[in-house]
């Protein structure tokens, strides 16, 4: 039995290292021809991927995953004892969305931008157990945050987290636009062994919103206008 198992980690191994290898890849190409969207410069590194998934469990299934992209957080999500099956993974660049479906071939990979998701009917029946988020926010505008929030927190169980990744040490989403969604934020981590050095933030729903998350077009225009004012 002993044998065995060596025989089959000899082969995961080789295996694992090469979709690494041609995940890099994927990346430098995507990046030279969309910078902006892939909003990094190097996918994000291990420790950053175990502690955005480090309160993620079985129990937290399904799982919603924004801005999949080389499926670094995906194999941390599969490592904390998700399967396959329970993952969505959404993507919108089709170099990534290809590179996904053929290393998780029994998640579902959906390629669409994150914030036209209220579009679709990618969640039915089990409401989310957690959202995971590698979406450059900071680079997207106020409107495209709001509704990916919106969206996320629709379908969401009570208590359900919210997490996301930023280069900086504050939560991308300013926190009155959270108060006015009915949201609150705080810091899961950092890792400085990434780059660059980034954060982790967790966003709950607050026990008592001020603002409902639904989701609707009139609704997102409001948080636009009061955000700013």
């Amino acid at each position: 039995m002993a044998h065995t198992h060596m025989l089959k980690l000899e082969r995961r191994q080789p295996q694992e290292a090469y979709s690494v290898h041609r995940g890099r890849l994927t990346f430098a190409q995507s990046w030279m021809a969309h910078p902006l969207r892939v909003g990094a410069v190097a996918p994000s590194s291990r420790r950053l991927a175990r502690l955005i998934a480090s309160e993620i469990t079985p129990a937290s299934a399904p799982v919603l995953e924004l801005g999949a992209g080389t499926g670094v957080f995906t194999r941390s999500l599969l490592g904390r004892g998700l399967r396959e099956d329970q993952l969505i993974l959404v993507e919108c660049d089709p170099r990534f969305a290809c590179l996904l479906e053929h290393d998780y071939p029994d998640a579902w990979v959906v390629q669409v931008d994150a914030a036209r998701l209220s579009r679709l009917n990618i969640v039915d029946g089990e409401l989310l157990g957690a959202v995971v988020s590698g979406l450059p926010l900071l680079s997207m505008a106020m409107r495209s945050r709001i509704a990916i929030l919106q969206f996320a927190f629709r379908h969401m169980r009570p208590g359900a987290s919210f997490y996301q990744f930023t280069y900086g040490l504050r939560c991308p989403v300013p926190r009155p636009v959270l108060e006015r969604l009915g949201l609150k934020a705080a810091r899961l981590g950092s890792t400085w062994l990434n780059t660059p050095p980034a954060t982790v933030c967790r966003i709950r729903a607050r026990r008592k919103p001020q603002f409902q998350v639904s989701g609707s077009a009139a609704e997102t225009d409001l948080v636009v206008q009061q955000s700013v004012r």
